[in-house]
């Protein structure tokens, strides 16, 4: 059965780019452009993994993994920054986020990091 993952970007391009790179690994995607769109989403259904970009309208994704965290504490969420100097890993941890991956997006990073968590949670 595939895995479902829930891609949160406001970025149309970015959005599309992540589409493609894990749709080719045989994954579901869903998309969403914010964190509240996100919540919405999740009260609907489950997903394997959820992907989102920190800086989003509405509710940014810090914000967002703490609200998951409050009903989810298992799924894994994993950020997408371009500021990935301006956050340490234990801020992400703080919020329930589990990692992170840098902008601009680079294809083996992103299969790697979205495989290592969907596969160990199998």
């Amino acid at each position: 059965m595939s895995k479902r993952i829930l891609i949160a970007e406001d970025s149309s391009v970015i959005q599309n780019l992540t589409r493609k790179i894990l749709s080719q690994q045989n994954y579901q995607i869903e998309t969403v452009k914010n964190g509240k769109e996100v919540l919405e989403r999740l009260a609907k259904g489950s997903f394997d993994l959820v992907l989102m970009d920190i800086h989003m309208p509405l509710m940014d994704g810090m914000e967002c993994a703490r609200e998951i965290r409050k009903s989810n504490k298992e799924m894994p969420i994993l950020a997408i920054t371009g500021n990935a100097n301006n956050y340490s890993m234990d801020d992400f941890k703080a919020a329930g986020i589990n990692d992170f991956l840098p902008k601009p997006l680079n294809y083996d990073q992103v299969v790697g990091m979205v495989k290592k968590y969907v596969e160990n949670a199998s």
